[in-house]
């Protein structure tokens, strides 16, 4: 009986660590980066119940939800992580996620040390939105 409970419980908790992170990657899709933080630092307490395909999602989106807001010392240790996680249990990220992962990583890194951006850096276009001119700045002529 008791057994049946335990099962219960973990499969309930189980599924609600899978809405969180479904919820959380809803949130960054749409742009909405600090509801999907108030997700994953919530999620966080559980992580370590995570499967390890769910974990490396989890720490790939903390840390771009991370990069996308500024928190650069954030997005590396969460970035780092998911990479490591990816490289020993393969199968948690896309290779376009992980082509951003590698980016994002290049670009904090650069960061640290100084170094100047590259001509077609993906990063630049996951990053940059197209800007408007200001207003009353002259418009260049077609």
């Amino acid at each position: 009986m008791w057994s049946c409970a335990a099962l219960l419980l973990c499969t309930a908790a189980c599924s609600a660590h899978r809405d969180a992170l479904e919820r959380g990657h809803s949130y960054y899709e749409d742009n909405r980066f600090e509801q999907a933080l108030a997700v994953w630092r919530e999620l966080e307490r559980d992580e370590a119940r995570l499967r390890p395909y769910e974990r490396s999602r989890y720490a790939y989106l903390r840390g771009m939800t991370d990069y996308r807001l500024g928190f650069r010392d954030d997005a590396r240790h969460w970035l780092g992580l998911a990479k490591a996680v990816e490289q020993m249990h393969p199968g948690g990220i896309s290779p376009e996620w992980m082509e951003r992962l590698d980016a994002a990583l290049d670009d904090l890194d650069r960061e640290i040390f100084g170094l100047a951006a590259r001509e077609g850096d993906v990063i630049q276009s996951i990053d940059a939105a197209p800007q408007a001119p200001a207003r009353g700045a002259e418009q260049p002529s077609p």
